[in-house]
C-alpha cells in the first residue's frame, strides 16, 4: 500500500497549522512544547522533536460506565465489552508498514484515570466529573511537523476512500499556514479559583494517608486537589497563552464534541512520559521527586542539588521504578526489563522534577494496548501498591479525577505508541476549567511541604487562569 505524502512549508509554530482545524469536531494537537520568544518571534527553548495534528477520524469510540460506542460513516453500536479490547479489534483491522514518521493513521485521543475501574475494582465514593472515561478517534492522515529536520508533511496510509478523494483538498488547507480571520469569542475567566480542598482539608487527609501508612496499608499515595474557575470563550486562546507560560514536552489541545451537544476541550501541559513503543521496544519514563523554581539564580540551584540529594525523593523514584517494572514486566519478555537511568534532573518553568528511565521488550504476542491496559493508570501517580493506593484516593480525594492522571497519547497502525501522563492537565466542559495537583505522600512526608508541592505544581495552570481574570 502506497503512503501519501505532501510535503509542508516547516513553520516553528505548529499552532499555525492547527488553527486551519482547531474549530473541528475531534480535532487534536500532540504538542512536543516548542517556545517562540514573543521579543523576536524566534525560536526559543524547546523539549520535543514532534508534533502531530489530526480532525476527520473515521470511526470514534467513547466510554462512559459501562458502555463504549462506536461511530464509524454516521452508524452507531453500543458495546459493553472491554474498550481496551475494542481498540485492539479496531486497529488489527488495518494493518500497515511502518514509515519513517511517528504517527500516520492509527488512534490519538484520551484514557482518563476512570478508566481504570475496568480494569480494577474500586469504591464509587468521590463526585463524578461528568467526562467520559475514554475518547479515541482513528484517523487515516496527520500533520507531522518534525522539529530537528525542520520538516512538515502531510501523511495517511490511505486507509478510506475519502482520505483518497479529499487529498488534494487536504494539501491546499495546509498548504498555507497564514492565521485564518476568527470570530470566535475570546477566553475569560470569570470567577476565583477554587480548590476542592481547603488547607485544614488538606492536612485531615493528609494524616489519614499517614495513618494507613503506618497500618502497613501502603508504602505511597498520591494525593491531589482540584481546582476549578468559571470560564467562556475560545479555549484555543488559553492554550497558546499556556505554551508561553509554560512550554512542556508531551502538551496537548483536544476538542472533543459529546452527544448531548456539548463539547470539552482538554489542554495539557504534562511534562511526564508514560508509555512509549517502537516495535518491540518499550519505555516509560516516571516522574517522582519535585522542588519549585526561583527567579534568582542561587536559589534555583540550591533547590534543584537540595532535590539531586534529597534521599527521600530518591527513595519516591525507586518505589514508582520499581513499580513500573513490574507493570510493564506482564507483557514484555523476561529478562528485558531494565531501569537504564534513576534520578535524572529536568528542569521546567515551575519546578524541577527527577525522571527515571525503565526499558522493557514487549512480548510477540502482545500489542501496545495489551502494554497500556498492563500499565494502566500510571503508578507514577496513584502510589504503591497501585490497587490500595486507588481505593484511598477515591476514599479521601473528594472528586473522582477524570482525566487528571490518566493518559493522552497516540496509537498508530503500525504499532507506534507514545502517551503521556495528563498531570498539568485542563479540562474546560459546561463554562468550568477544572485541574487538579498533587504530591507522593510517604511515612516521612511532612504535611506543610507536602502541601506546597501541589501549589507549585498547580502555579502556572493558575496563573493562566488569572492572566485572564476579568476584575
Amino acid at each position: 500500500m502506497r503512503v501519501l505524502k505532501y510535503e509542508l512549508t516547516y513553520h516553528h509554530d505548529s499552532a499555525l497549522l492547527f488553527e486551519r482545524i482547531k474549530d473541528q469536531p475531534w480535532a487534536m494537537l500532540l504538542d512536543s512544547g516548542q517556545l517562540i520568544n514573543d521579543a523576536t518571534g524566534k525560536a526559543g527553548s524547546q523539549y520535543g522533536r514532534y508534533d502531530i495534528l489530526v480532525a476527520e477520524p473515521f470511526i470514534t469510540i467513547v466510554t462512559t460506565g459501562q458502555k463504549t460506542t462506536i461511530s464509524q460513516q454516521g452508524a452507531e453500536k453500543v458495546s459493553d465489552a472491554d474498550p481496551f479490547c475494542l481498540i485492539n479489534q479496531i486497529l488489527q483491522q488495518y494493518p500497515v508498514a511502518k514509515t519513517q514518521h511517528p504517527f500516520a493513521g492509527g488512534a490519538l485521543g484520551y484514557f482518563a484515570y476512570d478508566l481504570g475501574r475496568r480494569i480494577e475494582t474500586l469504591p464509587n465514593i468521590a463526585a463524578a466529573t461528568n467526562i467520559p472515561e475514554l475518547m479515541l478517534g482513528f484517523y487515516d492522515w496527520a500533520v507531522v511537523v518534525d522539529h530537528r529536520e525542520k520538516r512538515s508533511v502531510l501523511v495517511s496510509h490511505g486507509l478510506t476512500e475519502p482520505t483518497k478523494v479529499n487529498w488534494p483538498a487536504l494539501c491546499a488547507k495546509f498548504n498555507n499556514p497564514a492565521a485564518p480571520t476568527s470570530d470566535s469569542t475570546p477566553f475569560s475567566v470569570l470567577s476565583e479559583i477554587q480548590s476542592n480542598l481547603s488547607k485544614s482539608a488538606y492536612y485531615q487527609v493528609f494524616n489519614k494517608v499517614k495513618n494507613y501508612i503506618v497500618a502497613g496499608d501502603c508504602y505511597q499515595v498520591n494525593l491531589a486537589q482540584r481546582f476549578v474557575a468559571k470560564v467562556q470563550g475560545d479555549s484555543w486562546q488559553a492554550y497558546k497563552k499556556l505554551r508561553e507560560i509554560s512550554p512542556a514536552p508531551f502538551m496537548a489541545y483536544m476538542n472533543l464534541p459529546l452527544n448531548n451537544s456539548q463539547s470539552i476541550q482538554v489542554l495539557s501541559n504534562s511534562p511526564e512520559r508514560f508509555l512509549q513503543t517502537d516495535g518491540y521496544h518499550v519505555e516509560t519514563r516516571p516522574i517522582k521527586g519535585t522542588r519549585p523554581r526561583s527567579s534568582d539564580p542561587a536559589q534555583d540551584l540550591a533547590y534543584s542539588n537540595e532535590l539531586l540529594n534529597s534521599l527521600k525523593d530518591r527513595a519516591e523514584n525507586v518505589m514508582i521504578v520499581d513499580l513500573l517494572r513490574n507493570d510493564i514486566g506482564k507483557n514484555c519478555v523476561v529478562g528485558s526489563i531494565k531501569a537504564n537511568q534513576l534520578f535524572q534532573l529536568q528542569s521546567f518553568a515551575n519546578v524541577h522534577h527527577l525522571v527515571s528511565s525503565v526499558t522493557g521488550k514487549l512480548n510477540k504476542t502482545a500489542t501496545a494496548v495489551d502494554l497500556l491496559k498492563g500499565c494502566f493508570p500510571g503508578g507514577s501517580i496513584t502510589g504503591a501498591p497501585k490497587l490500595r493506593a486507588m481505593q484511598i484516593i477515591e476514599e479521601l480525594e473528594p472528586h473522582k479525577r477524570g482525566l487528571y492522571c490518566g493518559a493522552i497519547g497516540y496509537i498508530g497502525f503500525d504499532r507506534k505508541m507514545d502517551t503521556n501522563i495528563a498531570i498539568r492537565t485542563a479540562v474546560v466542559y459546561e463554562n468550568e476549567l477544572s485541574f487538579f495537583a498533587g504530591g507522593g505522600i510517604v511515612a516521612d512526608s511532612v504535611a506543610e511541604k507536602e502541601y506546597k508541592e501541589t501549589l507549585d505544581k498547580a502555579s502556572n495552570l493558575k496563573a493562566l487562569l488569572e492572566y485572564y481574570l476579568i476584575q
